[in-house]
């Protein structure tokens, strides 16, 4: 079976990428400095003889040119980013080594090793307010943040790879992924997580505005299936694709579901709404379908019910 490295390999969408490639056979060599990534994500990757994790950063001199060289996998799934759009605009030059600087070396040490094909996580922020929906591939692209510009910078230069050197590369541009693993109290937190947290701690969760904000939220699990098939899949072309479900949900009806999941919970409090807030962001998953063959399967009440559960985390059949 493939060998697949993972930058990032510890994070809330890497630990279950992991899982799920070696669930399915493969054998995983896992990356990360552990800024906001967690070992104990990574608990039953660790299980797995078909797994391998070296704690490093992947920008720090050749690291990941020597790693790659040493384990010669067949495809790259970077991860490895600084996830936070607020700590963006606080530090654009730590944005710009994380998610720029980090991209360049991954297609680097791809075309430097002869490793054929690149996964690479992008986001909807690249966007930024389009005001078009559903957003397809596409739209204007016109990012609002350092984040968001860097996604898309990290876009073209995997592009130009591709396009100059022959290799395959998929961006998967994540929409609003929830699901267990991800820090409720860290700062680059989704609007689930919190909210979940609130909940079971019996606190009331906060909506900024009337509520009626629309997101496009995809379970993490989906999120990694889509990964492992961009990396795996026979006969893959380079391309850009939305990683989202194509249904739209307001804040006042997340919170619906979550009372049903929690029915003694505080009712939500409203607060004024954030400045520079997007009103509406739904993706559309037609390109995903045709060129990956994914389409989201976990229904929003599902994944939701398994964000709350005790353990915190999908099963790993092996």
């Amino acid at each position: 079976m493939p060998t697949i490295l993972v930058t990032g390999a510890a994070g809330f969408i890497g630990s279950h990428t992991c899982d799920q490639l070696l669930a399915a056979g493969h054998r995983v060599v896992g990356i990360d400095n552990l800024r906001t990534g967690r070992r104990s994500n990574l608990a039953l990757a660790a299980s797995c003889a078909g797994f391998r994790f070296v704690e490093a950063d992947i920008t720090a001199g050749d690291t990941l040119g020597r790693l790659v060289a040493e384990t010669r996998p067949d495809a790259i799934i970077h991860l490895a980013a600084l996830v936070s759009v607020q700590e963006s605009i606080q530090d654009p030059a730590l944005n710009f080594r994380l998610n720029v600087q980090a991209t360049h070396l991954v297609a680097e040490a791809a075309r430097r090793h002869g490793v054929r094909r690149v996964v690479f996580a992008s986001s909807a922020a690249v966007y930024g307010d389009a005001g078009q929906s559903p957003l397809i591939e596409q739209a204007g692209l016109r990012p609002i943040s350092p984040y968001g510009a860097a996604k898309l910078a990290s876009e073209a230069i995997l592009s130009g790879h591709a396009a100059a050197f022959g290799l395959t590369v998929r961006c998967q541009r994540y929409f609003n992924v929830y699901g267990p693993r991800q820090d409720p109290k860290s700062p680059y937190s989704g609007v689930i997580s919190i909210f979940g947290d609130r909940l079971r701690a019996g606190l009331a969760p906060t909506i900024f505005g009337d509520g009626g904000q629309t997101r496009d939220f995809i379970a993490v699990e989906d999120v990694a299936r889509a990964n492992v098939l961009a990396a795996t899949a026979p006969q893959m072309t380079s391309g850009v694709a939305n990683i989202c479900t194509g249904r739209a949900t307001t804040l006042n009806q997340l919170a619906a579901v979550l009372h049903g999941l929690v029915p003694d919970a505080p009712a939500v409090v409203h607060a004024s709404p954030k400045a520079g807030d997007i009103r509406h962001s739904l993706g559309a998953p037609d390109a995903a379908r045709a060129e990956l063959g994914f389409t989201a399967e976990v229904p929003l009440a599902d994944g939701l019910a398994a964000l709350l559960t005790p353990q915190g985390a999908y099963s790993l059949a092996v």
